[in-house]
């Protein structure tokens, strides 16, 4: 993460940039840290305004955005982190992944969520010029589907699927380590 913010200083000292080259480097900024501070909400909503007809052909606009950046290619590091941010951020939430990692099983309508994060997630969380590991979701591998007392008194726990949650608070690592209703399943907000 410091080399970025060194590289992009080197780059820019005695220079202010302005307009969408200044709006592309804060974005490649703020899209490395989990932990954006307000002053980057104008370049990320600039950044996250860019939608057009087929999803990929977003991801190529967000990333030639990032490529008005002067620094966003001198070095092969930069080059792929444009890459990793133009096709990871905003589309490696777990409201995402349930959304987009869904197979139906065909019984009774119902569907399983994959444990397996796309590559595109991964190399966005791994890349070496970011620092927004903790922000990873959590998969969580079980929760309960429902509960019943048997004949001797014994609760028994019907497990099933699971689902992502987002990383970065307590609640969630709790969850997906020891598994926990997810809120569509939970009408009595007992979950985690």
């Amino acid at each position: 993460m410091q080399a970025v913010v060194d590289n992009l200083t080197q780059q820019q000292q005695g220079q202010v940039l302005e307009g969408d080259e200044g709006s592309a480097c804060e974005a490649i900024l703020c899209l490395s840290t989990g932990s954006a501070p307000s002053e980057c909400m104008p370049s990320l909503r600039k950044y996250f305004s860019i939608n057009l007809s087929k999803p990929w052909k977003t991801i190529q606009a967000r990333i030639n955005f990032l490529k008005l950046c002067p620094t966003a290619s001198d070095t092969p590091q930069m080059g792929t982190l444009v890459e990793a941010i133009g096709n990871g951020a905003g589309r490696c939430d777990a409201a995402t992944l349930n959304a987009t990692l869904r197979t139906w099983t065909g019984i009774d309508g119902e569907y399983e969520i994959s444990n397996q994060m796309p590559s595109y997630c991964d190399a966005y969380f791994t890349h070496e010029y970011t620092d927004i590991n903790n922000t990873k979701p959590y998969y969580v591998e079980k929760y309960v589907e429902s509960s019943y007392t048997d004949y001797e008194g014994n609760t028994i726990y019907q497990y099933a699927g699971g689902y992502w949650v987002d990383g970065g608070s307590a609640a969630a690592k709790v969850a997906a380590n020891n598994g926990a209703i997810p809120a569509s399943k939970d009408p009595a907000a007992i979950g985690f």
